[in-house]
């Protein structure tokens, strides 16, 4: 059987351009056997634990999944059962209802402050950052914030909301540079600890809060990187929380990464490991659950840039490795990096795309302005 799966997954391989024990960066390392029945047999899953338990290696992560991915290879291997449960799951059950919506904040964000503060740029932004005229991760981050006060119309005096805060940044940014007030909601205690405390000296509130027991009106509302947890069937939940927190005329801005189609299904290496309880939205299925509350101002996707950004946070938890490497071990930074450079190749191949949507409840006096 292994000799088999063997023979298949090498023949699979090279139709991709991927040679076993090759000198191209995208060539892998083989060095325990067994991997070519456990990928066989176990998909994606197969495929990233075995990379965290050091059964291969490549030189370039990015590069070689981008060369898996180019070749639809995933869709030719056969036997992915753990695939399959996971997208039963995703279709016939609910798992972002409430009881569980603190679990993404415990088992992702509340990994630790430090593996954060080592990756990110020194606001803490953990969402993509706009590279159009930025030369390094600092600037490409406060640039899109920027580009979403601008989008939202910021002015001074103004509330504002976020859903889905992380660690205050935009807040921060939109009450230094707008003058805004500002409430943010997260469901993860570090985040909301050190959110609060960064915050400190602005006008801004930080709740340990899940969205849909938000309360109060706002002049803006703004949801970044945060609509990916919660599940196709709550997104109609999600659009009226947004609608009924935003006052008359009022702008939203949505933020999030996004999938080409509408399949209500994850990843279930994704799902095990790095975000469970999450999926990515289609256009399709945001507009659907829109359509009842806003109207469409704008539509603005950036999607490669993503890539750019997570090369960089590689480059930087690499590099900060050492501070945290302790706490942390060996096969956490092995699962990371394959989180981050599988995650990169599919902004280059341009599987997933990074998503703005400018929404408003109108009617608005003119028409928004689009800004670059």
């Amino acid at each position: 059987m292994s000799r088999k799966a063997k023979q298949i997954a090498v023949g699979l391989l090279q139709q991709a351009g991927i040679t076993v024990d090759g000198t191209n960066p995208w060539d892998i390392q083989v060095h325990d056997e067994r991997l070519w029945a456990r990928v066989m047999g176990g998909g994606s899953l197969g495929l990233g634990e075995s990379y965290m338990d050091g059964w291969w290696d490549t030189p370039a992560i990015d590069q070689f999944i981008h060369k898996l991915f180019e070749a639809r290879l995933e869709q030719r291997v056969k036997g992915d059962w753990q695939a399959l449960l996971v997208g039963l799951r995703c279709r016939y059950t609910n798992p972002q209802v409430i009881r569980r919506a603190y679990e993404i904040g415990k088992r992702h964000y509340d990994t630790g402050n430090d593996l954060f503060e080592i990756m990110l740029d020194k606001r803490l932004i953990y969402s993509c950052g706009y590279w159009r005229h930025a030369e390094n991760l600092d600037q490409a981050q406060e640039a899109k914030l920027d580009l979403i006060c601008r989008k939202l119309e910021l002015e001074p005096g103004m509330t504002l909301l976020d859903i889905g805060c992380g660690w205050g940044g935009l807040l921060q940014y939109a009450a230094e540079h707008y003058g805004v007030e500002g409430v943010g909601v997260t469901v993860s205690h570090q985040q909301a600890e050190l959110a609060a405390e960064r915050c400190r000296d602005l006008p801004v509130t930080i709740r340990l809060e899940d969205y849909r027991s938000v309360s109060g009106a706002f002049d803006r509302v703004a949801s970044v990187g945060m609509v990916e947890h919660v599940g196709w069937r709550n997104y109609p939940t999600f659009m009226e929380v947004a609608h009924r927190s935003l006052k008359p005329g009022g702008l939203f801005l949505l933020h999030t990464i996004g999938t080409n189609w509408s399949n209500k299904s994850v990843d279930p290496w994704v799902e095990r490991y790095i975000f469970p309880n999450s999926m990515l939205p289609s256009l399709a299925l945001l507009s659907s659950a829109a359509e009842p509350y806003f109207i469409a101002e704008d539509l603005h996707n950036f999607g490669p840039y993503y890539d750019r950004t997570l090369l960089e946070w590689d480059r930087r938890f690499r590099e900060g490795w050492s501070q945290i490497a302790e706490r942390y071990g060996e096969r956490f930074f092995r699962m990371w990096r394959f989180y981050l450079l599988s995650s990169a190749a599919s902004f280059r191949i341009r599987r997933i795309q990074l998503w703005q949507l400018l929404l408003s409840k109108g009617p608005r006096p003119g028409l928004v302005k689009r800004i670059e």
